[in-house]
């Protein structure tokens, strides 16, 4: 779908034209553009063209929007824009929604974000084992409970959070400071597939953009607004993560974090957010409480009508909701622990339970 309108579309490819400007017009320091892009075109251009304003002016005038749009269709890309149905309303919430959502996969997912809860995993570049461990356990759960993760496709956290949820059967959704089809970092190019098919990877850059430093701090503001609760796995103080977190607090929506090792550097912004107030996740369970305001009660809904008609894994189903190990569960049932093992195998092979964050099984909705 590229039905963005023509001035969106200018918008869109007068920003990228600007960024290396953008770029230099920041500065090290100052890293966030949120102000200059909530600036109307015209002040935009005075802001950061400086000289080059004629010249800028005759590349906004020069963009052949309906070729544009031919090429995006020809590339399979989608691109929609602020007046259109599949634009995700609540990045109108934002003070300076992006002018148009390039994607690059399941496009009625964008707009499928509005209609139920999505949820941001964020996180360090160099996450711990723990933050890793935690990371994927809760994309994968998500995942499972039909949740959309939405991330940054980022080294560490966010990439272990996509990942988690690809496992868990989910829909990833990916917000990236380059165009869509730039992958970044080199090393993400079977994640970056594996997002693309499976889900969305979306960006306010058009195609072919390269990221900027600037980038990464706008694309978080989106990864904030798209999403009802964000939630921070491991960062530091200060990090990118906080930065999302607080686009999501300036938006009203709900900030959680993990708790971390207080003398874990990579904590520390973790646990400044539970002391300002954020909510405290140790698991799935909880994010689905803050969600869905009764604890699990859209997988209990589904578990109700749904089990598994071998005996066997019927009884070691059962048990696992009250156990944490396999030779728990085996005491429970009565079954030695290979054939507890194997109906566990089995179990989350067919979807029906997977790994909490800490240790043992949860059920899933799917």
């Amino acid at each position: 779908m590229t039905d963005a309108c023509d001035a969106c579309l200018r918008r869109a490819f007068l920003i990228a034209h600007l960024a290396p400007r953008i770029a230099g017009l920041l500065g090290r320091r100052d890293r966030r553009a949120n102000g200059l892009l909530s600036l109307s075109d015209d002040d935009l251009l005075a802001a950061a063209a400086g000289r080059r304003v004629e010249q800028a002016l005759a590349f906004v005038d020069g963009v052949d929007v309906d070729g544009e749009r031919a090429r995006l269709s020809a590339g399979g890309f989608d691109a929609v824009c602020r007046h259109g149905d599949g634009y995700p309303g609540l990045l109108n919430e934002l003070t300076d929604p992006p002018a148009v959502l390039f994607g690059l996969g399941q496009a009625p997912i964008a707009a499928a974000l509005d209609e139920g809860p999505a949820v941001t995993l964020v996180g360090t570049r160099r996450a711990s084992p723990y933050g890793t461990e935690v990371a994927y356990a809760l994309g994968r759960g998500l995942g499972a409970a039909g949740v959309p993760v939405v991330s940054g496709l980022a080294l560490g956290i966010d990439g272990t959070a996509h990942r988690g949820c690809l496992d868990g059967g989910g829909i990833p959704v990916a917000v990236v400071a380059t165009g869509p089809d730039v992958i970044y970092p080199r090393r993400h190019r079977s994640l970056h597939e594996r997002v693309r098919t499976a889900g969305m990877i979306l960006s306010e850059l058009p195609p072919g953009t390269e990221p900027y430093r600037w980038s990464f701090p706008a694309r978080n503001r989106i990864m904030a607004g798209l999403a009802r609760m964000t939630v921070v796995i491991e960062a530091a103080d200060p990090s990118g993560s906080l930065i999302t977190a607080e686009f999501a607090k300036d938006l009203g929506r709900c900030v959680a974090a993990v708790p971390g090792r207080i003398t874990s550097s990579l904590a520390r912004g973790t646990n400044n957010l539970l002391k300002d107030g954020a909510v405290p996740i140790s698991g799935t369970e909880d994010i689905l409480d803050e969600l869905f305001g009764v604890r699990n009660h859209v997988l209990r809904d589904a578990q109700v009508s749904r089990a598994p008609d071998d005996p066997l894994l019927a009884q070691v189903l059962e048990a696992a909701d009250g156990c944490d190990s396999v030779h728990a569960i085996a005491r429970v049932t009565g079954r030695t622990a290979a054939e507890t093992r194997a109906a566990l195998g089995r179990l989350e092979a067919d979807g029906y339970l997977v790994r909490r964050d800490l240790g043992g099984w949860q059920r899933t909705a799917g």
